[in-house]
């Protein structure tokens, strides 16, 4: 149950932003593990700009939260935000994401990218 109350125009954001099916999928997939970009090309058969598009977007609504490592960005989920109940219940109604992980750790792609 949610013990936060969003404001009803920012829960209208989050929910508007997780309609798009990439989107959620990416969430998803932070809930279970922090990803860089390359990572995420594994996954979705999208370019780089695209990809990082949909984190800022994420990122800019305050669901997900970015580290610096080098040259590289490594995105999370930002579970200090007011929104990550609401987005952490949703979550709860969408499948697991282990398999996507799997394709990620089984190719590596950080191997080729550096990160």
């Amino acid at each position: 149950m949610l013990t936060s109350i969003v404001e009803l125009e920012r829960a209208a954001n989050v929910l508007k932003l997780l309609g798009d099916k990439t989107r959620l999928t990416i969430v998803a997939i932070l809930k279970q593990r922090e990803c860089c970009v390359c990572e995420f090309q594994e996954v979705f058969e999208m370019s780089q700009p695209s990809i990082s598009q949909h984190l800022r977007k994420l990122k800019d609504a305050g669901m997900v939260k970015e580290e610096r490592r080098g040259q590289w960005i490594y995105y999370s989920l930002n579970q200090k935000s007011e929104l990550y109940e609401l987005v952490d219940t949703i979550l709860e109604h969408v499948p697991d994401q282990t398999e996507k992980i799997k394709m990620i750790e089984k190719s590596n792609p950080t191997l080729r990218c550096g990160c």
